[in-house]
């Protein structure tokens, strides 16, 4: 028979990327979204069928990481063999405005989901392997280069709560004997990234300006470096860690950093535009404690789970850029024929 998957968060970037990976692995995958007036599926829709249609492998399921009975009652319909929990309030920035959402969200959320999965564990006498999404801002101001005996010293309130999250996870698989793994992953976009985080923010820009639908880009530190992969590479290592024989914790990343400022110089020069005509720091974009370089040491994970990284940080970059320029050019065919105002803007200068 099939394995069966739980993705917490399958809408979003790495669900959809994990979705696709576990699909291909002929998984039955279930995916817990929340609900919402609008469609918001669009990064799995090329996946997803009805369910009353012949040959769905992917199902939906209702529910909230704030909402703990919807949680159990999912754990108890699907009886999953695998669970991967990347469901978030994950802005960083915005986590200092909405902290405490963020903390319910991304700390108690997670200790709903363990405790849900405590309970379908021993009524039902189950095996079942859980992956927890960590996050390196949970190493904030820790020196580069950080792993996974590096101390933590988080910088945000989404890194507090990751850090929660994180310790929840260590203290319920040694106190419960549970099988989870913590990937500790460092920044990892694609193409399918929220248009506020600010990789994407930027490429986004890129192909606006290229196509004369913006003129300026509006960032904040761009002296901050990150360790910036490929995020469907990154779902590979999410998946080999619960294939061990043991749980264990792994940082995920490149080993190479670099600056919002050579993000941004790269990914104008792919268009062959002057970022510095098109690019102005605003004070809002700060955060009010700063994380100043990130940078991952991934011998563990390459050692004992064989995994590395394929696409490097230029080819990725190149690779938003090209997406985006050719999003910008449909966008503004639309908006010649009258269907898009070009005025849009508000997704590209939302929070750095």
């Amino acid at each position: 028979m099939a394995k069966r998957a739980l993705i917490i968060g399958i809408t979003g970037q790495d669900g959809s990327y994990l979705a696709e990976l576990l699909v291909g692995k002929l998984y039955e995958v279930h995916g817990l979204i929340r609900r919402a007036s609008l469609f918001n599926t669009d990064r799995i829709d090329h996946m997803y069928r009805d369910p009353h249609s012949i040959g769905a492998v992917v199902r939906l399921h209702y529910g909230d990481l704030t909402d703990a009975s919807t949680l159990r009652r999912v754990f108890e319909n699907v009886e999953p063999d695998e669970v991967y929990n990347l469901g978030a309030q994950s802005h960083v920035r915005v986590s200092f405005d909405m902290a405490e959402y963020t903390a319910d969200v991304v700390a108690m959320g997670t200790l709903r989901v363990i405790e849900s999965l405590r309970d379908h564990v021993a009524h039902r006498g189950r095996s079942v392997r859980y992956y927890q999404a960590g996050s390196s801002e949970m190493f904030g101001a820790a020196p580069p280069p950080q792993n996974e005996k590096t101390p933590f010293f988080p910088r945000s309130p989404y890194g507090v709560g990751k850090l929660a999250a994180h310790l929840f996870a260590v203290n319920y698989r040694e106190a419960y004997n549970l099988f989870i793994c913590n990937g500790i992953l460092f920044n990892h976009e694609s193409p399918r990234r929220g248009e506020t985080f600010v990789t994407r923010k930027v490429t986004r820009a890129v192909g606006r300006i290229s196509q004369g639908l913006q003129d300026k880009l509006y960032l904040g530190n761009l002296s901050a470096q990150r360790d910036w992969g490929y995020a469907a590479d990154y779902v590979e290592a999410m998946w080999l860690m619960l294939q061990q024989n043991q749980p264990d914790d792994y940082v995920i990343a490149t080993g190479e950093a670099h600056s919002v400022g050579e993000l941004v110089e790269l990914a104008f020069a792919e268009a062959k535009l002057d970022w510095r005509r098109h690019v102005e720091i605003d004070a809002r974009y700060l955060r009010p404690t700063e994380v100043d370089a990130l940078c991952g040491d991934t011998s563990k994970a390459r050692e004992r789970l064989g995994w590395r990284p394929r696409m490097t940080f230029f080819e990725l970059i190149r690779t938003m850029v090209v997406h985006d320029c050719e999003l910008a050019r449909s966008e503004r065919a639309l908006s010649q024929a009258g269907f898009v105002s070009p005025a849009r803007g508000a997704a590209i200068t939302g929070q750095n």
